[in-house]
């Protein structure tokens, strides 16, 4: 989606705060010993609370409010039975709609006890989402974003997950530009128009290059290899002023 006028911005801002403070009240709420399901209900309610729609619901038929990734799983994990553990690293994503507009945000948290590795993994899954969200702005290349990321990733010794994209979001969940990376890629040739609306979403890991399918369901998405992976994400504009965040609480 490209913005043409305030009250599409106002109406992005709306639901990208919606989704953010969802995203924050699952955090808060998540502990050892709830199962998956019972966190999704959490995040749910919230947005039912606001006048949203989860998303992955209404646009592709996903069993459950919001996306909920345990440990070996990186992506897409539907809220269940499993039950979160100390120690466990927990992905949310959540992503909803309301009058027409649609918002997409996620998070990483670590189940204390937290290692060392993992709650440092966790920080700089953060900073590398940030380094590709400085690259954002009107007339900028597409490729800046990947290009920071990988950067900050190869200097600190980070994989990242070269299979799961960022992609454009607005009037739908997943539309165009599709396929964003957030790693290096020479054929990237795109550039942002103003008001151009998308996700940065960077998945930083210890050893994983790629995500796969497992055989538990054609949802959740494992990494391949199998080690600790983060993902960061944010719903941006851009302007010729740089980025404007849409999804802050």
């Amino acid at each position: 989606m490209t913005i043409s006028n305030d009250d599409d911005l106002q109406a992005l801002k709306d639901i990208g705060g919606i989704v953010a403070r969802a995203l924050a009240a699952m955090g808060k709420a998540l502990e050892p010993g709830m199962t998956t399901a019972e966190l999704d209900a959490i995040g749910r309610d919230f947005l039912e609370r606001h006048g949203a729609r989860p998303a992955p619901e209404l646009a592709y038929d996903f069993p459950g409010a919001t996306c909920i990734s345990v440990n070996e799983e990186i992506a897409h994990g539907i809220p269940g039975e499993r039950r979160i553990l100390a120690g466990d690293l927990v992905n949310i994503d959540v992503s909803a709609e309301k009058d027409g507009f649609f918002a997409d945000t996620g998070a990483s948290f670590a189940v204390p006890p937290v290692q060392p590795r993992i709650e440092r993994l966790c920080r700089d899954g953060r900073r590398a989402l940030w380094a590709g969200i400085g690259q954002v702005g009107a007339g900028k290349p597409l490729a800046g974003i990947g290009q920071a990321v990988g950067r900050f990733a190869e200097k600190n010794r980070y994989t990242l997950v070269r299979n799961l994209a960022s992609h454009g979001v607005g009037r739908s969940l997943h539309e165009e530009p599709t396929e964003i990376a957030t790693w290096p890629d020479r054929g990237e040739r795109r550039t942002m128009t103003n008001g151009l609306v998308f996700t940065v979403e960077p998945f930083l890991s210890l050893g994983a290059d790629w995500a796969e399918n497992g055989d538990r369901d054609r949802w959740t998405l494992y990494s391949e290899p199998r080690a600790p992976t983060v993902q960061y994400e944010h719903t941006v504009v851009a302007t010729p002023r740089g980025a404007v965040v849409l999804t802050l609480p």
